[in-house]
């Protein structure tokens, strides 16, 4: 049976990097992670959704706030889960190598999302499948229509990473094969529509590369060895699944505590969930202390909740780690930990759907949110038809792009792209502002 090597999966070799410098102080995952935090996407997330648009609260999670959160997992993650298969690794690698890795591929994971969060992956999809926008889309291939109608914010990561910022089109932040493989939850293609069978906005199926990336895919996966499994399309990085397990960790349960501000939730319906993952663990003593206040006792919960975590997701590592190098693992970390974990991760999940996803306060906001990004493409994307006479209008809204930094060609999926790398770049409050001038309301939110 085919494996992947750690000698190649652990890379440190740059992409579109013309030297290799070593450092005494960094190693290289660590100079990916400063990369990383000193890019303006990445600053960008700081007015993001996490899960609620257009929040004034302060306490409430932003993709910045999350991602960070996700690192500090990940990097436990990597560290604990390379001391238990330090004998499979190289002997120049260490256990701080291995979480640093994880923890610059975490802070990326959601580089790439717009605006709003799914609601606006779900918008821009939804623009696309319009068909009286269908015109916009009636020279591009069954494969780039796919990535457009399908607009992915981890695809959007990869382009991003590799390709728009810090050295444009000549390897992008320029990071080590690792991290990239690492990154990249779906090392694969879109699917066309119809393969999809139409399948609404919302559900279509993830992936992890448009087409314009697809050469930059492959040259990832083949200096890691990654196994093809089709055209374009490969196994996951191993250290991939620890950085799935720490997004769902903190997605699930950390950001019930934003419930209980925004009153969606109780206190007392979120305990009962972080007890049940206790498992062997003591409840803390915060709990019958009096005078503590909700936020003293979940904090005590989770820190001994994410204890347990990390131990049984890289227990779990350890165990199957001839299938995980073989491509062979099927599904996520956390379900080959101890039945009471997925239960309570599920558990956590079910919460948040029925008392915080469906809450109307949350939905009021959405509606606002993709009606925005919906004027804004009605705006933008009629500009991107190659040599397309402009009104003074249009002028006027094509300043705002070549601002940005478009350039736009003869080739009209490029262009579409590039209107796409623009607004997903967009804060929550940005992209809201914007909508509200291209409707003549220059009042928007501060």
């Amino acid at each position: 049976m085919m494996q992947m090597r750690w000698l190649e999966l652990l890379s440190t070799i740059r992409i579109g990097s013309k030297k290799q410098n070593t450092e005494l102080a960094r190693s290289p995952f660590h100079k990916d992670y400063d990369r990383i935090i000193f890019s303006q996407s990445f600053r960008q997330l700081n007015r993001k959704t996490q899960v609620h648009p257009l929040t004034q609260h302060d306490g409430i999670h932003t993709r910045l706030t999350h991602s960070l959160e996700v690192s500090c997992i990940g990097r436990s993650l990597g560290m604990l889960a390379a001391e238990k298969i330090k004998d499979e690794l190289p002997i120049w690698i260490s256990p701080a190598d291995v979480g640093a890795i994880i923890q610059a591929a975490c802070l990326a994971h959601d580089i790439g999302n717009p605006p709003f969060g799914h609601a606006g992956e779900y918008a821009i999809r939804e623009w696309f499948d319009d068909a009286s926008h269908g015109n916009f889309l009636e020279k591009l291939s069954a494969e780039e229509q796919a990535d457009v109608r399908q607009f992915e914010g981890n695809a959007q990561g990869l382009r991003l990473l590799t390709k728009i910022d810090y050295h444009p089109n000549d390897g992008g932040m320029r990071l080590t094969y690792a991290t990239l493989g690492a990154y990249l939850k779906y090392p694969w293609l879109s699917k066309t529509i119809e393969s999809q069978g139409n399948t609404p906005a919302s559900q279509r199926a993830k992936f992890g590369c448009y087409q314009a990336e697809k050469e930059i895919l492959q040259q990832i996966a083949e200096q890691l060895g990654l196994i093809q499994l089709g055209n374009y399309h490969y196994c996951r990085h191993p250290l991939t699944y620890l950085l799935e397990a720490a997004d769902d960790i903190c997605y699930a349960l950390i950001d019930l505590e934003d419930g209980i501000i925004l009153n969606m939730l109780s206190y007392e319906e979120v305990e009962p969930i972080f007890l049940s993952l206790l498992g062997e663990y003591s409840a803390p003593t915060e709990l019958t202390m009096p005078d503590t206040t909700w936020q003293q006792k979940i904090a005590a919960l989770r820190g001994r909740v994410m204890k347990r975590l990390v131990e049984e997701v890289t227990s779990a590592f350890a165990k199957h780690h001839f299938e995980i190098l073989s491509g062979q693992l099927a599904g996520s970390l956390l379900q080959y930990c101890a039945a009471d974990i997925e239960l309570g991760i599920n558990r956590a999940k079910d919460l948040a759907r029925d008392k915080i996803f469906e809450h109307p306060q949350k939905a009021g906001l959405e509606i606002i949110a993709h009606q925005s990004l919906q004027n804004i493409l009605d705006a933008f994307i009629p500009l991107t038809t190659p040599h397309k006479t402009l009104s003074f209008k249009e002028q006027r809204l094509m300043a705002i792009l070549c601002r940005s930094g478009a350039h736009f060609g003869s080739n009209h999926y490029e262009n579409i792209m590039q209107v796409l790398d623009i607004i997903s770049k967009f804060s929550d409050h940005q992209a809201y502002n914007l909508s509200q001038e291209l409707q003549g309301n220059k009042a928007g939110l501060i």
